[in-house]
């Protein structure tokens, strides 16, 4: 994340060991290690904390009432308690979100249906993460599969074994995979590209460089947009802007990116529907 935030923020004129320090602190997808690193840098009173993911950001809530806190997160905020409204956040919580009011979850297993129509097992893959964003999206997969008429299996990459994950997906019969939208799985998205294509599963994902990187489609907001956008918030608040007063940001485009290179290779051939309504097809 620090190098992210530190590339937009240079963006906006920040240089690190100038006018900017980032200290950065990783849990290590050990989800109980959050509250004690969010005190850890709350203690430090920072100008910013940067929080992404719902685990993350509840603990930075626990840690701290007055530092502001920006998020990147996936979910409904106002359900999830993050914050009073999306308009006046209140507190000292703002930041963007993924997917326009909350998940697109449901909206995303009807585009893989589309485009695998045969596919009436798939699988949902998910991180060994306890937040109640991810549980939301779980929660609107399953409520979308039901809809279809799909047999949705839920497996969990535990400990970052994504081989044993898709070892239990290949159990399952699946014959299209979902993969669940985590910044995980956008960090670790050439292993879980490779190992689909291994098992030949037509897989959808929440980030356009997944699917520039091999995977075969996604559909929701710019990533590196989404990323800017989490460092423009920064800035404001670094010239004054209180968090509390700044709605939260929701994206205002959502993008269908299709590589035809990895449909090929699995045999696939896209329906037009998909291709005419594609923002971007990599060839």
């Amino acid at each position: 994340m620090a190098q992210w935030l530190s590339s937009y923020l240079g963006e906006l004129g920040y240089v690190e060991g100038r006018n900017l320090v980032v200290v950065a602190r990783f849990a290590e997808e050990q989800a109980d290690r959050l509250p004690g690193l969010a005190h850890e840098l709350a203690q430090q009173k920072p100008d910013v904390i940067v929080a992404i993911g719902t685990s993350a950001i509840q603990a930075g809530k626990v840690a701290t009432t007055t530092v502001p806190i920006v998020f990147l997160n996936n979910g409904d905020p106002v359900a999830l308690g993050l914050v009073a409204s999306l308009a006046r956040p209140g507190g000292n919580v703002t930041g963007i979100l993924i997917a326009p009011g909350g998940t697109l979850a449901g909206k995303k297993l009807e585009l893989l249906r589309e485009m695998v129509p045969r596919a009436t097992r798939i699988a949902l893959l998910t991180p060994d993460d306890p937040g109640a964003g991810l549980k939301m999206q779980v929660q609107e997969v399953r409520k979308s599969a039901a809809v279809l008429g799909v047999e949705l299996s839920v497996v969990e990459v535990r400990g970052g074994d994504y081989a044993k994950a898709f070892a239990a997906i290949g159990a399952t019969r699946s014959t299209a995979l979902f993969v669940g939208a985590h910044s995980r799985f956008l960090r670790d998205r050439n292993k879980i590209i490779e190992l689909a294509a291994s098992h030949r599963l037509p897989a959808i994902y929440e980030w356009p460089q997944q699917v520039k990187d091999g995977g075969l489609m996604s559909y929701g907001a710019s990533d590196t947009e989404t990323y800017r956008r989490v460092a423009v918030y920064v800035d404001r608040i670094f010239k004054g802007a209180a968090p509390g007063e700044l709605p939260i940001e929701q994206p205002s485009k959502l993008l269908l990116v299709i590589n035809l290179k990895t449909a090929k290779a699995l045999g696939m051939t896209i329906p037009p529907s998909l291709l005419l309504r594609a923002d971007e097809v990599i060839q």
